[in-house]
């Protein structure tokens, strides 16, 4: 494989099963996918349906290849399975699994140069009636225009240099460009004069006259000479305090697909972008101005701030990313890894959240010598609201290592939530504490019963339980007490194991589960764990979980076993 630099733009249009999309650019190849942790720089997709490292895009010899590494269901471009294939801007990639994210292979390769044959006859038409040097100066003009639709500068560098462009081509003596805020009001976002200098947005008071009646019109408005213009304009306060005499809006629409730019008319406008208002104190500034100029330069400004506004929105996802990434790590890191060996028992563990973070949780922590403390947590609800939840129980039920009592600190935390209603969640949990001699003390708060694994029978000996924390306020928690044999293993789980379903939306159930387990006393944590959880593989055949997959074994022995 090659390992190369990728930095010309090209990348992935990640469309998620609802229908969401945003764009990955990719910068190194090879540029893996999949859902294991090597895929972090490049595109993880946190669905275990496909590999942890399925495909990879190389860059060779100045072209793209897509490689299959192992996808389980195989890899697709535009439908076709493929083991090796060059891409090609647009090529659709898929994973052999229904309902799940397709990516679109994008290449800056393959802009879209239809504007370029669109503007060449347009400088016709402008050549051939303002003159030769006039209408090649400006036709170079707008090419200049043109490369910004992929400049690597700074995005706010890009939009001056568009208003730059704006003002050369118009011979305005100011530009501005507006664009709606999160409250859908325009605002003054860049505003430049003539000679490249910067303008304080606060500086500019445009026409709002002008404004209305280009958004009205939904086209441009140029007014040559505003001593002459309608009564409305020549009142405008702001024409009259800044002693204006010409004015031209340039109305901003994405380009929709049955955009027709033929004779220099618009079809069907996509969605408002923004104005680009030009305004000169010198009448008749603009009376050489050819309306087909205005056309083109909308559309470059318009695919321009399109650009940015797209550039603005993938920032942003990266930066949610990456917060997002950071609590996915604070939540693996808050896990048991590497469980000490306890004297009385052995402890496996597993979880898989179905979104980048989670919220099922698992602990095992000594409370003395001869008692250890384990237990299991479902928060209810998914994201970042769940897993903010698991952190802080997790503390909190931390405390009991210092003294306080389980079920003191049950009724605590349940009384909390509960007078905090705004939280939004509540949780399901079985906590336990085994110590030396087998005894085996537990609080179930509304958390599925976990099997006990005994001379290979499987049985649910944990009838007791209360309400979820967070749910019953006054609700009071009862600790019950089990006596436990050397050899007996305990199998806690979140729902997300026995409702996990399959391509015909059927739960794995528990009776599927007690088939895992039976027999398996005699058979080690980790390959029991395994045992069960390539059932579920098995029986969910790639299909979408809607749920966490949590698991966490303790097997008690006897001192000195």
């Amino acid at each position: 494989m090659s390992d190369a630099r990728a930095s010309d733009g090209t990348g992935l249009e990640v469309i998620a099963p609802g229908g969401a999309r945003h764009f990955v650019p990719i910068t190194e190849t090879p540029f893996y996918i999949g859902r294991g942790g090597e895929t972090k720089r490049h595109l993880q997709i946190a669905d275990p349906r496909i590999s942890r490292q399925c495909a990879a895009i190389i860059l060779e010899d100045g072209r793209y290849y897509l490689e299959d590494c192992g996808q389980r269901h195989g890899i697709f471009a535009n439908g076709e399975k493929v083991t090796r294939r060059v891409l090609n801007d647009g090529d659709v990639i898929t994973f052999g699994v229904s309902d799940f994210y397709e990516l679109i292979f994008r290449s800056s390769f393959s802009r879209d140069t239809t504007l370029l044959p669109d503007l060449l006859s347009r400088m016709e038409h402008i050549s051939s009636t303002e003159g030769s040097a006039g209408g090649l100066h400006k036709l170079n003009l707008l090419l200049e225009a043109t490369t910004l639709l992929h400049s690597v500068l700074p995005l706010d560098a890009v939009l001056d240099a568009m208003l730059d462009h704006a003002i050369a081509i118009t011979d305005a003596d100011r530009g501005l460009l507006l664009a709606t805020d999160s409250a859908g009001s325009l605002q003054v976002r860049r505003a430049r004069s003539r000679g490249g200098k910067h303008l304080a947005p606060g500086e500019v008071a445009p026409s709002q006259t002008a404004l209305r009646q280009a958004l009205e019109q939904q086209s441009s408005v140029i007014t040559e000479d505003l001593a002459q213009a309608g009564a409305d304009l020549q009142a405008a306060e702001s024409i009259m305090l800044q002693r204006l005499r010409a004015v031209v809006v340039i109305p901003l629409y994405t380009m929709s697909r049955g955009t027709s730019t033929e004779s220099g008319t618009q079809g069907q406008r996509g969605d408002f972008l923004g104005l680009v208002y030009l305004d000169s104190r010198r009448p008749f500034a603009f009376s050489k101005l050819d309306r087909r100029i205005l056309d083109a330069l909308g559309l470059e400004a318009a695919s321009i701030l399109h650009n940015a506004h797209l550039a603005e929105r993938e920032r942003g996802r990266l930066l949610l990313e990456q917060e997002i990434g950071f609590a996915r790590d604070i939540q693996q890191a808050l896990l048991p890894r590497g469980f000490r060996d306890f004297p009385h028992l052995t402890v496996s563990g597993f979880n898989l959240p179905c979104h980048t973070v989670g919220g099922d949780y698992f602990d095992v922590f000594p409370l003395s010598e001869d008692r250890t403390a384990f237990l299991i947590a479902d928060v209810s609800g998914k994201g970042l609201g769940a897993a903010f939840l698991t952190t802080m129980l997790q503390g909190a039920l931390s405390g009991m290592t210092i003294g306080a009592e389980p079920v003191r600190v049950f009724n605590h935390i349940n009384q909390f939530l509960c007078e905090h209603a705004e939280v939004g969640h509540y949780a399901t949990m079985f906590f336990g504490v085994l110590d030396r001699a087998g005894h085996l003390e537990f609080i179930n708060a509304g958390h599925p019963s976990p099997f006990l694994l005994r001379r290979g029978e499987v049985a649910e000996p944990f009838t007791e339980g209360s309400f979820p924390v967070g749910m019953v306020p006054g609700a009071e928690y009862a600790a019950a007490r089990l006596k436990l044999e050397p050899g007996d293993t305990l199998i806690l789980f979140s729902d997300g194991v026995s409702e996990a379903m399959d391509p015909d939306e059927q739960m794995f159930g528990l009776s599927r589960f007690r088939e895992a387990l039976a027999g398996q006393s005699e058979a080690s944590l980790v390959d029991l764990q395994k045992t069960v959880l390539d059932s579920v593989e098995d029986f969910t055949r790639g299909a979408s979980q809607a749920d966490d997959i949590t698991l966490l074994l303790v097997r008690y022995r006897s001192v000195g076993a």
